[in-house]
């Protein structure tokens, strides 16, 4: 029986999810199967993995989900959309992306979202970003960003935060790496004593499970969501697509 080879490409991994999630799906089903961390420093050495025949599938995560896309044989039209793929399936030489990430972020929400989030500020323009974005604006939410370097009318940079704006945004989402571990003292630049009962924080950082930005969100009464859920969801249907 051959073994079927999976893995993660990013950066950084040191705390990833992935590698331990479906090494004990693959010993829970007794499958033979690896998955490993592939850390790049640049996304153009995806292709020498490309070329190993047992590979079946990539999961890709920062910096690279946008970058990965001109590396690749296909898209699905979703993840053309979104403008991002986190997921790469690898069959008879083809190389295909999708991107689950809209998916796992949709199936977290459901439970939280209210008729008082009508309009969302989006913590980063990277990948995962990106999938935030589709989601909401199919859901109707209209979306605004905090970056650093904005380029689009509904971008602001982090230093226009202020008590307006926090009051007018009853949803905001994190989707930069600031607060992940180790870095527990670390929070994204905006005044959270501005947050109320109404408002939704969702931080999509897992490690830890309440980063100090969710902490101090929650200090000014806020409902607070870490990623752990969505990161389930978009495993979950990435092995479906791995396996389609």
């Amino acid at each position: 029986m051959s073994l079927n080879r999976y893995g993660l490409v990013g950066k950084s991994l040191g705390h990833s999810f992935s590698k331990k999630f479906f090494t004990e799906k693959f010993e829970r089903e007794k499958l033979n199967a690896v998955y490993d961390n592939f850390e790049l420093d640049e996304i153009h050495q995806i292709l020498p993995l490309f070329q190993q025949p047992e590979l079946k599938g990539l999961n890709v995560t920062i910096p690279y989900k946008s970058a990965v896309m001109e590396y690749l044989d296909e898209i699905n039209p979703e993840a053309q959309s979104i403008g991002a793929v986190n997921t790469i399936v690898v069959r008879k030489g083809i190389t295909t992306g999708y991107n689950t990430d809209a998916y796992g972020f949709q199936q977290s929400i459901k439970p939280f979202l209210r008729n008082v989030h009508e309009r969302a500020l989006i913590l980063g323009t990277g990948g995962a970003a990106k999938a935030v974005a589709y989601v909401l604006t199919n859901l109707g939410v209209d979306v605004a960003y905090l970056t650093r370097n904005p380029v689009g009318r509904n971008q602001f940079r982090y230093e226009e935060a202020n008590e307006y704006m926090m009051q007018a945004f009853k949803l905001v989402v994190n989707t930069t790496p600031i607060g992940t571990a180790p870095n527990y003292d670390e929070m994204p630049d905006i005044p959270t004593n501005f947050f109320s009962p109404d408002h939704l924080v969702i931080d999509l950082i897992y490690n830890p499970k309440k980063t100090k930005f969710l902490l101090e969100s929650q200090k000014s009464g806020a409902d607070i969501l870490n990623g752990y859920s969505m990161l389930q969801h978009q495993a979950l249907k990435a092995w479906e697509l791995f396996n389609a």
